[in-house]
């Protein structure tokens, strides 16, 4: 297994344990963020930037693999949806943004299949694909720095006022993220619909 591959399922692994921390209230802040919260976020930045130097290796490398083709995507889904699940179930994010997430994951992944299936096509990720993907990662980032929900910045003016610009930006980043996704969807099945409707 290639440098890139390792550094892949390492993205894959490092989940589990951002999972294990959430369950846990480990006391003691690093500045204003709460213990637990500052050591998923430096578990996720991890993985992050696995997820960009992975890519940038295999290219570099000429290392490219069809497992490396095939995973990669895999492990930024599990780990996007992992951090999304794991801010719901502290109330710091609201569940219909996974499950939008979720729903066009399902929804691409299917088409996807179909063009490999029918035509032996390989679907490249769109425009809005590519935008979804890093606002995500940047407003997962912030808002495992931030003590307060999304778009909570209300809370955050009465009790401390400090907090709202970063409030406002990581909501404001993570509803574009949601708009990419609908957009990446949409663009997707148009693209595709010769394919999907073929066999009508």
């Amino acid at each position: 297994m290639n440098t890139p591959n390792k550094l892949t399922v390492l993205r894959i692994l490092l989940v589990p344990i951002m999972v294990v921390l959430s369950f846990f209230d480990i006391p003691g802040k690093v500045l204003w963020v709460p213990m637990t919260m500052f050591l998923m976020w430096i578990v996720f930045i991890i993985a992050s930037i696995t997820d960009k130097l992975d890519g940038y290796l295999a290219r570099k490398n000429n290392q490219i693999t069809d497992f490396g083709k095939f995973l990669d995507p895999i492990a930024d889904k599990i780990l996007v949806i992992a951090a999304m699940l794991i801010l719901v179930g502290m109330q710091r994010l609201p569940a219909w943004i996974p499950i939008i997430v979720v729903f066009r994951e399902f929804l691409v992944s299917g088409y996807r299949m179909m063009a490999a299936g029918k035509k032996g096509k390989v679907v490249a990720a769109n425009k809005w694909g590519k935008l979804k993907t890093v606002t995500q990662m940047i407003a997962l980032i912030l808002i495992f720095i931030d003590n307060y929900a999304y778009f909570d910045f209300a809370r955050g003016v009465i009790e401390n006022p400090g907090f709202m610009t970063l409030n406002i930006i990581q909501s404001i980043i993570m509803t574009l993220s949601v708009i990419a996704t609908i957009f990446s969807g949409y663009e997707y099945l148009k693209d595709g619909k010769d394919i999907l409707l073929k066999d009508k």
